[in-house]
This record gives structure tokens, sequence and C-alpha cells, in this order.
């Protein structure tokens, strides 16, 4: 199905069409006609899959675009993603009065209150500092009539069920809701039940795992010779730009010394970092003045960066969920990727599980001089 057979409006069609979208990605084929029919929505499926537009357009068609007050409220569980997804719906917006703002914590709230008072009809922000909002009466509700949670199992994992009870509670009961997860389990169901009880579910991948998209590798090393063998790797593969996961702030900054040291354009990013520093690797990486990011999985959560050829996972993760948190850091919005795995002797159990949740083949590969089996 394409955007212009969509019942909506011509101004909300000349911004889709200004993005280059023509066709819509299964996700969005499936949702935006429920959206646009007021049904509430759980939408299941991978980052990179297009779901931002999937809710952002049934919301600037369905707001009142003469009403300068907050309509429509998306939580985020990171400020990154809150910037990205704002940014979407204002381009998609940007033939209507509508506006949004994304709201986070770590700055100045003086600008977003001034922003919040120019009359923006759609906040986008994360659970803490919209609460910070709520709480100083700088922030309103009343007029709320779409609720989106973005990511919704991240923002659990980060433990924000909680502040994300107290927003519901606060916007009135006659409101459309959208929830959207990589993975449906225990805990979004509970919620999904309390909030939105009559929701139509739209499943396009099994959990975040449809990933035919992704040329899923892994390399089975001695844990002495990880790092040479990932240098011959990089080497091997001309990798000039890549996020390599580590499993601790430990051994991201262990990493990152190494390859500096060998003369590899290399920076780490993890949960450490002040919001400055964190905010200028990631300027660096995303405007390609970095070749290599290494990361934790917690500091990338979120992360929105385009064209990332090649996802190393230097450690294995130990949750098989997370190696698919990983590596849709790659293959954004319908592209292709690669994702190399270093697969340490002892680590075949933790291998076995990944390959348990997903259809697609995860290949042995091997450096010189033979190289795919």
């Amino acid at each position: 199905m394409r955007f212009d057979e969509l019942p909506i409006s011509v101004e909300v069609k000349r911004g889709v069409a200004d993005l280059g979208f023509t066709e819509m990605f299964p996700i969005q084929e499936r949702a935006i006609p429920l959206l646009l029919e007021g049904r509430d929505v759980i939408g299941q499926a991978k980052t990179g899959t297009g779901k931002t537009a999937a809710f952002a357009i049934p919301m600037i068609e369905r707001l009142d675009w003469s009403l300068k007050e907050v309509q429509g409220l998306v939580l985020t569980p990171t400020r990154e993603l809150a910037l990205q997804v704002a940014g979407e719906i204002n381009a998609l917006a940007r033939y209507t009065p509508l506006m949004a703002s994304a709201i986070y914590g770590g700055v100045s709230l003086r600008r977003q209150i001034d922003e919040l008072r120019s009359g923006v009809q759609i906040v986008v922000g994360t659970p803490g500092r919209l609460i910070d909002h709520l709480n100083r009466g700088t922030l309103r509700l009343r007029a709320v009539d779409i609720v989106v949670l973005d990511e919704a199992d991240r923002m659990l994992d980060m433990g924000f069920i909680d502040d994300i009870e107290y927003i519901l509670r606060r916007v009135p009961r006659r409101r459309q809701m959208s929830l959207w997860s990589a993975t449906i389990d225990a805990r979004t169901r509970r919620l999904s039940r309390r909030y939105m009880p009559r929701a139509e579910m739209v499943i396009v991948s099994r959990d975040e795992i449809a990933v035919e998209e992704i040329d899923q590798r892994y390399l089975r090393v001695s844990p002495y010779e990880k790092p040479e063998t990932l240098k011959r790797l990089i080497g091997h593969l001309g990798i000039g730009r890549a996020i390599i996961f580590c499993r601790t702030r430990r051994g991201v900054e262990a990493l990152t010394r190494r390859l500096r040291r060998d003369g590899y354009d290399a920076e780490a990013l993890h949960g450490g970092f002040t919001q400055a520093r964190r905010e200028a690797v990631l300027r660096a990486f995303r405007e390609r003045r970095l070749s290599l990011l290494v990361a934790t999985e917690v500091a990338a959560r979120g992360l929105d960066i385009e064209d990332v050829p090649y996802i190393i996972n230097y450690d294995i993760p130990r949750d098989p969920l997370m190696y698919f948190h990983r590596i849709g850091r790659t293959a954004r919005a319908g592209g292709r990727g690669t994702a190399i795995t270093l697969v340490s002797y002892g680590e075949e159990v933790e291998l076995s599980r990944i390959k348990a949740l997903t259809s697609t083949r995860i290949k042995r590969m091997v450096l010189p001089p033979d190289f795919l089996l």
C-alpha cells in the first residue's frame, strides 16, 4: 500500500512525500488504518521498521490543528529517541500548524517551559522530565487525546513503570493509546491490559527477531586472542564504521584504550559519561568524524544512528534478547547491515540461545585463508 492512498489530508501527504516515503512498511500498512479509526494499538516491531511514522501520521491527522494545547503525548526511554521522534513528527507536520517539542532531562528547564507556553500540541519526552514539568505546573495534560508509549520494553527495563503509570493517571480517560515494543512480555501485557484492554495487536516480527536484512556471522576465538582477532577482522573486511559492544564499562574503556593505542579512530560510550561528553561522542559518530564507537548496550539504547554498516559483539550478551537489541542498530529502515559476534570457547550455550530465537541463519566465519563457511 502507498502513502498517497491513505485517507489523510493533503498537508500530511505533502509532509510524507517530502521525506521520500512512498510505499509503506508492513507495520505502517497494518497500524495506520487502525489508528486513523481511533482504535488502541499494540505494535510489536523492531527499531528501524518505520514505527515512528506509523503512530505519528495518524496523530497529526487526528489532532485539532487550531487548538494551542498539548493534545498528543509520546513517552520515550531516552533523550536521543525523544529528539529523533519529535524531529520526525515536525517533518511530517511541516505543512500543518502542529508543532512537537522534545522534553528531556539533563538540560535547562527554561527553554522547555518557554516551548510549552508557546502552544505546542505534541510533547515527546522522557518520563522523569515530564513528571518534573507536571509537578511544576508547566505541563498540562487536560487536552491530551492521543498517548504513545514508544519502546515500552526499554522503558520498563530502565525502571520507568511507576513514572509511566503516574503520567497515564493524569491524562483524560477518553483518549487513544498505542504501545510499541520490540518484545511483548508479561510486563507490557500487564500495562496494556490496565490502560488499553481493547487494543488491537499488530505483530510484524516475532519479537525483535525477524532480521533477514542483517547478515549475521560469528567467529570462534580464544578469550586471550579477542583484541588481535578484532583488529584482523576490521582489516580483513575493511570496516570503516562500526559500533562495537562490550558487556561492561571497564571492558569498553580497556578496549577503547587498546584500539586508540594501535592507531584506530575509536571512542568509548557508557553510562558513566556526563551528558555533555556523551553528546559530543555521538555527534562525532553521526557526523562521521569517528569510525568506531565502543559501547555498552545500556549506553546505546534508544540511539537512532543511520548507516551503521557493521555491529560487532566483542562480548556475546548473556541475555539472548539483548543480541537483537544490539544488532538492531544496523540495517535501519529497510537497509542492510552485518552483525559479527566473537564467541569465546565455553560460550556456545549463549550462542545456542540466540540461534533458538531466530529463524535466520547465523553463519560461522573464519579469518584468512578461509572466510565464510
